[in-house]
């Protein structure tokens, strides 16, 4: 009888010495050991009742009730019940790839929809039917201008999403493009300059002016161009949560990438295109597509092979829903409440560290970690932690009157000598 034991264990071996290690146990040995498991306790097999007791039992110990005032980058907002019910049929919840457009018409036009509306919201001549999210479309948009300049070095104001940031740092790394941080920038070398408004402490901020050489990224808040005129940049880019997507402890989401019309053959990721067919009725297909998959190989603009499609549907669904009036209305009450709770915590003694803001503002509360950690224990997530002094305020059209004014009343209450010490 053939020995496929011993089969096994001899191409183990033989993968072992080709890396240069004498066991399996010596190849994790980077794993620190805290951190191992030494035995999978199951325990003894469930029936179905039991099982639900159990869940729900675990379930119960989350505490899902918060107000919530927390955001830097992903957001609570108020999500239509029609989203999820259409989203969730068959139709549209499927890892199908739709490279074949005459069975995909019904993908191809969503994707195509979504593309409209951010060029719309951005003022911008196109866009592609979305990346993996916020800051992937940001690095890959440093990386498309490299291409269009033929430059490797680049500038990131240091007031963007930290998390950006880092995403930047590993992009730029392994693509060999020397990033320079700051809050300004005067080489005449850069494919270009990184700015988001409103930036990480809810700061909205100009764009610079553009030298002839470089190109100029921005990184903005959707829901904050219902009100704001778009920045004059030559790539805009996001993230599309706050747009019908909740917050699902940190994913799913979708970022996106828009420009000028003259810098589209270097957008990567997917981009629908519309046209007619030869009966002369209208017709969508995959197009400019320079992508791995796409037979382009190293030429390929980048290798993300995803456009996020059920997140970006989503987003079409939920822009065209509540409709641009709609839209409008929720970004004014959102400001509204964010404005009327940091004037009301001016009121109270508290320091608001803006000149000019949206619906997210820094708070110096002096001991951000025993601050938030009060307010959490009156049922309140009061914001994300900046420093140790100061916390990032994030307030949208769900946070009322109600809220806002147990936020104020439960911050006045704190004894600031007390918790300081």
């Amino acid at each position: 009888m053939y020995n496929f034991e011993a089969l096994k264990n001899s191409d183990r071996l033989k993968m072992l010495d080709k890396i240069g290690v004498k066991s399996v146990e010596e190849l994790y040995d980077a794993i620190p050991e805290s951190v191992k498991m030494t035995s999978l306790d199951l325990g003894c097999g469930n029936n179905e009742i039991e099982a639900q007791k159990e869940l729900k039992k675990i379930a119960s110990l989350n505490k899902t009730d918060y107000m919530c005032f927390m955001g830097q980058g992903a957001r609570r907002r108020y999500i239509p019940a029609v989203i999820e019910d259409v989203a969730s049929r068959f139709e549209f919840l499927s890892c199908y790839t739709p490279y074949q457009a005459e069975i995909s018409q019904g993908t191809l036009e969503i994707m195509y929809e979504f593309q409209s509306l951010m060029c719309t919201l951005t003022n911008q001549d196109v866009s592609n039917a979305s990346v993996y999210d916020g800051a992937s479309a940001t690095a890959e948009a440093i990386l498309m201008a490299s291409r269009i300049t033929k430059k490797r070095k680049v500038f990131v104001s240091e007031n963007i999403n930290p998390k950006y940031l880092e995403v930047i740092k590993t992009y730029l790394w392994a693509n060999n493009i020397e990033l320079i941080i700051g809050q300004e920038c005067n080489c005449d070398d850069l494919c270009a300059k990184v700015y988001q408004t409103p930036d990480k402490y809810g700061e909205i901020t100009a764009m610079p002016e553009k030298t002839a050489k470089e190109l100029i990224i921005s990184i903005v808040d959707l829901f904050s161009l219902a009100l704001m005129e778009p920045p004059k940049s030559d790539i805009t880019v996001g993230d599309i949560q706050q747009l019908g997507i909740p917050l699902n402890f940190g994913g799913a989401y979708a970022g996106f990438i828009a420009c000028r019309d003259e810098y589209k053959r270097q957008l990567p990721g997917r981009i629908s295109g519309k046209t007619v067919d030869k009966n002369g009725k209208t017709a969508y297909c995959l197009t400019l597509q320079a992508r791995e998959q796409h037979i382009r190989r190293e030429k390929a603009t980048s290798n993300i092979c995803s456009n996020q499609a059920l997140i970006a549907f989503c987003a079409n669904l939920y822009l065209r829903y509540i409709g641009k009036t709609g839209f409008i209305e929720l970004a004014e009450k959102s400001y509204k409440n964010a404005h009327s709770l940091a004037k009301k915590l001016e009121e109270a003694g508290f320091d608001i560290l803006n000149k000019d803001f949206f619906d997210e503002f820094t708070l110096d509360v002096g001991f951000s970690d025993k601050f938030l950690e009060f307010m959490k224990d009156k049922n309140i997530l009061a914001g994300c932690k900046l420093d140790n002094s100061k916390i990032l305020v994030s307030v949208s059209e769900l946070n009322d009157e109600t809220e806002i004014n147990e936020y104020i009343n439960v911050a006045k209450n704190l004894s600031l000598t007390k918790i300081a010490h």
